[in-house]
């Protein structure tokens, strides 16, 4: 579910291992980019690919290399970006969009959905291949409601961040 902590669990993943050395963590959520938008952003494009491409772009993919690219909401992704998708992941390659060139890409990916897709009946229009080949370890995140015991915990957290921002001593925390 939104708000249960799974870019929080992706960038963990990514902090404690070994590719946090030679590689960025990339976030990107399907969900929230326009589907004109979106091929841009993972791909990256070539200058002149399109109407407003004035320069060439590196994509999320191709900078997540040596590191870890989190797909949040990846049931959003539209069909034919899937069908890329699924040939970066097969063949470790990436071709931005208007190039004719494959460039290699060394990443891991670690995708979220807000449905089960497990389930054929909630997958809807997204690809079974992918979703096989996307499906390696799954790590099932309740959301907060279901883990009341992190709630002092979080909120302790956040009343740290916040004293740090605005420069002011941490409130005594009393259970009320």
């Amino acid at each position: 579910e939104t708000g249960s902590g799974k870019e929080v669990v992706a960038t963990a993943l990514h902090h404690w291992s070994k590719r946090r050395a030679n590689g960025n963590f990339v976030a990107l959520n399907c969900g929230a980019l326009p589907e004109t938008v979106i091929e841009s952003e993972l791909f990256g494009h070539e200058a002149g690919a399109f109407t407003g491409a004035q320069k060439k772009r590196i994509g999320r993919i191709e900078h997540s290399s040596g590191g870890t690219l989190f797909l949040d909401e990846i049931e959003s992704m539209p069909p034919a970006v899937q069908v890329r998708m699924l040939r970066v992941l097969e063949m470790r390659q990436v071709s931005p969009v208007g190039s004719n060139e494959e460039r290699p890409v060394d990443i891991r990916v670690v995708a979220a959905a807000k449905v089960d897709l497990g389930d054929p009946t909630q997958r809807g229009d997204f690809r079974d291949d992918l979703y096989y080949r996307l499906n390696v370890v799954t790590l099932s995140i309740p959301p907060l409601r279901e883990r009341r015991a992190d709630i002092p915990l979080l909120f302790s957290h956040f009343v740290k961040k916040a004293s740090i921002r605005f420069g002011m001593a941490v409130p005594p925390i009393t259970a009320g």
